[in-house]
């Protein structure tokens, strides 16, 4: 019935010029024609299809036929393959070439990862020969290809490890390569126009040429946006494996490739990444700055380049190690700032990457001035304190000490008093109060004095250190790792600064330090000691009398949450353990006591 009805369509229209097919021939060809197909009619509708009369209707409305044609093409249906092939190849050859852009790109739409690879790499060819019969109207069309076929590729899994890229298991890296393969005869196309414009003299012809200058403008436009996009999926969430890990990578080679690309277009990939810094040339266009150059794009080529070591050879050896941290510091900002593992990750593989090359003690102070020089600290603290994978959380902390080393002394003053302001992490602080003992011990070694972390200057550090930041109501559980730090700097300080010397001017200012410090943690101390010896005591008579309450006595809370429920057992053990760290706190208060009473009678 179907092909009867092929037939009879075929058969009228063959007398009819193409302006005069009607809706219903086009509606009766296309549920026919694919009927047939999908019934095995295969040999049938090849023989109507190459038919020398026929040639003006398959022009026509043969695209119609794609949707059935590559459906067997995709699950390779036997004794149905060799004909749709056929079928295919002559379409793609006799079509209008918009309609079978349009065709085309319906078939690309999937959801299944191995349905998708399939898809790609059967249409990507086809999808490129119908883009260059295009001409120099192609650049629109290629745009809009390269969005869909991006939006294909990001529902493939990322593979993370060495062999799930060998095995290519989840197919991302044959539509990577075949993905390069596609755009290659664009760029080339690209990069001639780019070089004819550079040649071509301005005096001639001007006026004349803006029109193909133009499209050749809007031709490298659409291949910026595709390496743009690359940028951020999938190289961002890519952990790229070097030459000594992975001999051959395709993920490797596809980054490579995205990079060459951008060069070939005339993007500079050292521009790019220090663009932050580089006052770049306005470009005419259609696009904005930030829609033209991503922020997060750049900060993945940042990444590729001074992690990866990418196009490393086309970097000028002019640039200073400091001027490249102070570019990537807008790119590690926004890495920092994000909750997502990887970007995290990568961020601070790139902070370390740009630290390492920094002389030690040479970042001076007016960087802080910048503002991601004080962003990132914060975000470095986020990530230390929030992250769920520990190896990120001690990876930060590493990259939080390396960063502080790098800075001059001035420098390292404000940055620990920054951090003391805005950490609100008793850890945290605690860390800071630790580099700034460090620091003050290093002042104090003959030879090595400074304004910073001795005398006057050091002293406004000091107040913001030796404080309770709630008095004698502070939660000295919570903020256990800020008082013990500043305990044994204080500590460290009488026994370090002789009362005749004074070069701190700890001796000057510890009677205020007793008024806002000591005295308000001993009272904090019996305060607490007291009503945890009490807790103690009713949990132990709870218990001895077999009358435990469910309901935990202790109320536990990490942050805002409150933890579960305890046992009683576990109850007695938590207040021992509260009640021990009162009495370390208490010793060390007594000892510094004792240290005070006896440098001030010498």
């Amino acid at each position: 019935m179907a092909l009867e009805q092929l037939s009879d369509v075929v058969q009228r229209c063959q007398a009819l010029p193409e302006d005069s097919y009607t809706s219903e021939d086009h509606d009766v060809f296309t549920i026919a024609g694919r009927t047939c197909i999908e019934e095995g009619n295969g040999a049938q509708v090849l023989s109507i299809i190459l038919d020398e009369k026929n040639q003006d209707i398959v022009r026509c409305m043969g695209w119609n036929l794609l949707p059935p044609l590559i459906k067997v093409l995709l699950k390779r249906e036997e004794g149905k393959l060799s004909q749709c092939l056929a079928i295919f190849n002559h379409l793609l050859k006799t079509c209008r070439p918009k309609e079978l852009l349009i065709g085309l790109l319906e078939q690309l739409e999937q959801d299944d990862p191995d349905t998708i690879a399939e898809s790609l790499h059967l249409l990507l060819n086809p999808l490129q020969k119908v883009l260059l019969c295009l001409g120099s109207r192609k650049a629109s069309s290629l745009g809009m290809t390269l969005s869909s076929v991006l939006d294909q590729v990001v529902k493939l899994p990322i593979p993370y490890t060495k062999e799930q890229e060998e095995d290519d298991v989840f197919s991302l890296c044959r539509c990577c390569t075949d993905l390069i393969d596609f755009v290659k005869p664009f760029v080339h196309e690209a990069r001639q126009n780019l070089l004819n414009s550079e040649t071509q003299d301005e005096n001639t012809n001007k006026n004349a040429g803006e029109q193909g200058r133009d499209k050749e403008d809007e031709l490298r436009t659409e291949l910026l946006k595709f390496c743009m996009k690359t940028l951020s999926h999938p190289l961002l969430e890519v952990q790229l494996k070097d030459p000594d890990t992975l001999a051959e990578s395709p993920l490797r080679n596809f980054a490579t490739e995205i990079l060459n690309t951008l060069s070939a277009i005339g993007e500079p990939v050292p521009s790019l990444v220090f663009q932050p810094l580089l006052k770049r040339k306005q470009v005419p266009g259609f696009l904005e700055e930030e829609v033209r150059y991503p922020k997060e794009s750049l900060a993945s080529l940042a990444h590729l380049v001074f992690v990866s070591h990418l196009a490393a050879d086309t970097f000028p050896s002019v640039f200073s190690p400091v001027f490249g941290l102070r570019c990537n510091m807008e790119h590690i900002c926004l890495l920092l700032s994000r909750t997502e593992e990887f970007r995290i990750q990568k961020g601070l593989e790139l902070y370390e990457k740009s630290l390492v090359r920094v002389e030690d003690g040479s970042l001076p102070a007016d960087l802080l001035e910048i503002r991601s020089f004080l962003t990132v600290p914060q975000n470095l603290v986020k990530v230390m304190t929030m992250c769920q994978r520990h190896d990120l959380r001690t990876r930060g902390l590493k990259v939080l000490q390396l960063s502080i080393d790098k800075f001059e002394t001035e420098a390292k003053y404000h940055l620990f008093q920054y951090m003391l302001k805005t950490s609100k992490h008793s850890g945290v602080e605690g860390y800071v109060i630790k580099n700034i003992k460090n620091q003050i011990d290093a002042a104090l070694r003959p030879g090595n004095g400074n304004t910073w972390f001795e005398g006057a200057e050091l002293l406004p550090l000091l107040r913001k250190v030796l404080v309770l930041p709630d008095g004698p109501e502070t939660d000295l559980l919570q903020y256990l790792d800020r008082i013990m730090e500043s305990l044994n700097l204080l500590r460290y300080l009488i026994i370090r600064d002789k009362v005749t010397e004074n070069q701190t001017g700890i001796w000057t200012e510890l009677y205020k330090i007793e008024d806002t410090f000591l005295k308000p943690l001993r009272v904090g101390v019996n305060m607490s000691r007291a009503h945890y010896e009490r807790e103690l005591q009713n949990t132990l008579e709870s218990k001895k009398k077999g009358k435990a309450k469910e309901e935990s006595v202790l109320s536990v809370s990490v942050g805002d949450e409150t933890l579960p429920n305890m046992t009683s057992e576990s109850q007695i053990q938590g207040l021992h353990s509260a009640l021990h760290t009162f009495d370390m706190i208490e010793s060390v208060l007594v000892r510094i006591e004792e240290l005070t009473e006896v440098k001030e009678n010498l």
